[in-house]
């Protein structure tokens, strides 16, 4: 209880309403001494008047006087005439004097501490103004046993008014709090559960019902918050399927174009003219088929393995990836240049990296003989303390608006009009496998770049020593 809500509100209203009555107790205390005091002068006063009556009373009298207003003496000042009305034995010297007609709030406080704190009885000269203007000036000598017990009786009864006070204050606070507040809360709390449970099931979304406003808020924001979940994992589950789907047609038909590869080869051997001139044509078509069923493929697995990391001189994989485009490039005017300084060595792994970079190369390749004019293609690398920087630059015409916009998103469009975006998806899934990141720092009618960082890190470093 005292770690829930409503329990560590209990405990904080008691203190809180304590500590507003101790700073409360203070100044009542020293009003409550000033009282004592002033009643003592105004007793002392009354008795004072039976003197006046009768000049000469039994000494009796005078001390069953001064034992009722309970002090040893009583001075009345009147007409500047000061005058020693009773009097009786003091026990021992007078130990200071207050005059209460000046004083001031902070001096009454004052006073009346050091008295509740100071257990030794004393003797004390009071002086005030008499009640009625009976005179200048009433003084009067008294112990302050009797003043610090009242005091400590006062006290006393004042803190068990307050703690009853607090108790009361802090129980209505605690049962307003559940109610306004920890009920909701839980209710709050329960629907979210119920909703973890089957997040799909769209009648246990939250129905906002708080009449606190931050509350309603709260479950607004909740509300909507699931609504577009339940909606993201119904379109998840949806596209899972469909996945599934185009992953077997894929396989099948990659089956089906890889048996008509084999009737092509055989094509391509006529010597009818038409056949020849329709031939590279229809390799051409049946070879994109294949790469695009093979890349769904790839694409639909789980994720891709891990990648094994090694030492890979990375102007050998360059070397590869560039060897093969000057095979695919044929007739088309596309130059290949690289720029990797010598024997440099990158932690990374090597078929994972030639297939990054065979795509960012082949799709610069496919942009630049599609405009039919000519480009160039350059491959450059540096490298500084922390990572490994891989540059692949062209001067094509840049990659379509809608691959930009949707940049790694596959089936969003890809870097020629009929593409699919498969390619640089897979490119930047195997990059983030290694740690790094996948960046197009520049992409417009003068050309595009792409810039692979691969991290040196704490893995890498490792796999140096070893």
């Amino acid at each position: 209880m005292l770690n829930s809500l409503s329990g560590r509100f209990l405990i904080l209203t008691t203190v809180f309403v304590m500590l507003a009555e101790v700073l409360i107790f203070v100044p009542s205390i020293a009003r409550f001494r000033e009282d004592f005091l002033l009643s003592r002068l105004e007793r002392a006063q009354i008795a004072s008047l039976a003197l006046l009556a009768d000049e000469m009373i039994d000494p009796s009298l005078e001390e069953e006087l001064l034992r009722n207003a309970g002090v040893f003496n009583v001075v009345l000042r009147r007409d500047e005439a000061r005058q020693l009305m009773l009097s009786a034995p003091i026990p021992q010297p007078v130990s200071a004097t207050y005059d209460l007609r000046d004083a001031t709030p902070l001096t009454l406080i004052r006073d009346a501490v050091v008295r509740l704190f100071d257990p030794e009885p004393q003797v004390i000269r009071v002086m005030g103004n008499p009640v009625r203007e009976a005179g200048l000036l009433i003084e009067v000598t008294m112990e302050t046993g009797e003043l610090r017990a009242a005091m400590i009786d006062y006290g006393i009864r004042i803190l068990i008014l307050s703690a009853v006070i607090s108790v009361i204050t802090a129980a209505l606070l605690f049962l307003a709090v559940r109610a306004i507040l920890v009920r909701p809360i839980k209710r709050v709390v329960a629907d979210m559960q119920a909703y973890a449970a089957d997040p799909e099931d769209a009648r246990r979304i939250i129905s906002p019902r708080a009449g606190v406003t931050e509350l309603r808020e709260a479950e607004e924001a909740l509300r909507s918050l699931e609504t577009e979940l339940t909606s993201a994992l119904k379109q998840k589950e949806r596209l899972a399927q469909l996945g599934a789907a185009v992953a077997k047609i894929s396989h099948d038909l990659r089956n089906i174009l890889t048996s008509a590869q084999l009737f092509t080869d055989r094509i391509e051997m006529s010597e009818d003219p038409a056949v020849q001139r329709m031939a590279p044509k229809l390799v051409n078509s049946i070879t994109r088929a294949v790469n695009l069923c093979e890349t769904t493929l790839a694409f639909g697995k789980a994720e891709e393995p891990a990648p094994r990391l090694a030492r890979v001189d990375l102007s050998e994989v360059v070397g590869d990836v560039l060897a093969s485009e000057r095979l695919a490039i044929g007739e088309a005017d596309v130059s290949l240049s690289e720029d990797i300084p010598g024997m440099m060595m990158l932690r990374a792994d090597p078929e994972q990296l030639f297939r990054v970079v065979s795509n960012l190369v082949r799709n610069a390749r496919q942009a630049i003989v599609a405009t039919g004019k000519p480009g160039e293609i350059s491959v450059s690398a540096r490298e500084d303390d922390e990572a490994w920087y891989v540059r692949i630059s062209d001067t094509g015409p840049g990659l379509p608006q809608k691959a930009r916009d949707y940049l790694f998103r596959p089936f969003h469009g890809g870097t020629r009009k009929d593409g699919t975006g498969l390619g640089l998806a897979i490119a930047a899934e195997l990059v983030r496998g290694h740690g790094g990141a996948l960046t197009l720092d520049k992409s417009d009618d003068t050309g595009t770049v792409f810039t692979i960082r691969l991290p040196k890190g704490e893995l890498g470093q490792q796999l140096e020593k070893s």
